[in-house]
């Protein structure tokens, strides 16, 4: 009876664990993730029998290759690249959801790039090492992009900044984030240039780095070039939103206002990935990962696409970019795309000199 009683604490206290497990997995977006062996771990992530298995499918819609990009990584490290943790379910229910009317009418292709050929940014690749931060990437990424498209500024802001100074509202840094919190970052806080904060060198990767187990780098909030002001530098969003998941809005939206982020999941054969139109075929589900979407279209065989631009270098893909399924939310790309506006703030004068510009050029 003694030993009866001497456990109803345990008990108690472990229904107590069980309960507080189950609400933090309530809280949560998941991308769920399969566990993999340490052996699995350890092999390296590009397979001749993925490639051959693509290749040989006359079904399959795109062309699969080993790239130089991941010729020496394991299955482990370009996992920990992918770096979407699931949103907690407070922050989506606390971010506004736009949409676009289906009578705004658009065109059956668009490409950013083309569109506002006078924004480098937009057709930039970048490299984010081994790092997990492609969730800063795709917002800093995209909010460079609409400083261009609204304000006519051709600025590269910091990703270094995003990564190092948004601490814990963000995530992890190197080991992951929220893309819906880089967003809210850039709109409350702001990002300086990548001038005054470089995350690449000009071989196009510097800290943190090519290397792996590079840590997260420190928040230094001083510019590497002493004669710049912190302060100064910084740029901001206007907001943070999501746009609802169907494919008119999230068109509407890259049309309107510029290339937005959209996470989704990533499986191995994704990492294999050369031309054409992607679509899941085979091997294990690895993470979630974030990058730009830039525009869409058909193929020729018929595919409706997304148009992306990753941060994986030149060396992978369609040198740097690819094209996935559009409109059946392949890998669930269609359900988290985020964004925001470019905000005047702390670039009054900076937007007055290029109105004053532009007007004097009619």
């Amino acid at each position: 009876m003694a030993e009866a009683a001497s456990l109803k604490p345990f008990s108690f206290l472990s229904l107590l664990l069980l309960l507080a497990a189950t609400i933090s997995l309530c809280n949560l977006q998941v991308i769920a993730v399969e566990p993999v062996s340490s052996l699995k771990l350890n092999s390296h992530i590009l397979q001749d029998s993925i490639v051959k298995e693509i290749n040989d499918n006359p079904n399959a819609g795109w062309t699969a290759a080993k790239n130089d990009r991941f010729s020496n990584f394991t299955v482990g490290q370009f996992r920990h690249i992918l770096g979407v943790k699931p949103t907690p379910k407070q922050q989506l229910r606390s971010t506004p959801v736009i949409s676009h009317p289906k009578s705004l009418k658009l065109p059956k292709s668009f490409d950013s790039r083309t569109a506002w050929s006078q924004c480098s940014t937009i057709s930039r690749i970048l490299d984010q090492g081994h790092c997990g931060s492609c969730w800063a990437f795709g917002a800093v990424e995209a909010l460079s992009d609409r400083f261009c498209i609204h304000f006519n500024m051709n600025i590269s802001l910091s990703v270094n900044d995003l990564l190092s100074c948004c601490g814990f509202m963000c995530g992890s840094g190197c080991d992951g984030g929220y893309p819906i919190s880089a967003w809210r970052y850039l709109n409350h806080h702001g990002v300086v240039t990548e001038e005054c904060d470089p995350y690449f060198d000009n071989t196009g990767c510097s800290h943190p780095g090519c290397e792996p187990g590079f840590p997260t780098p420190k928040c230094a909030r001083k510019c590497v070039d002493k004669n710049q002001f912190w302060k100064n530098s910084k740029h901001y969003s206007n907001n943070a939103y999501r746009i609802k998941s169907d494919p008119h809005s999230i068109m509407a939206e890259v049309y309107k206002n510029g290339p937005v982020e959209v996470s989704f999941t990533v499986y191995e054969d994704f990492a294999h990935y050369k031309s054409g139109v992607y679509k899941h075929i085979t091997g294990e589900q690895m993470g979630g990962h974030a990058v730009k979407l830039i525009g869409w279209g058909t193929s020729d065989n018929g595919d409706d696409y997304w148009l992306l631009a990753n941060q994986w270098n030149r060396s992978w893909g369609d040198d740097g970019y690819f094209m996935i399924r559009r409109g059946t939310n392949e890998c669930d790309i269609e359900d988290d795309v985020v964004a925001g506006m470019p905000s005047k703030r702390n670039i009054i004068e900076e937007v007055a000199s290029a109105d004053a510009f532009s007007d004097a050029s009619y």
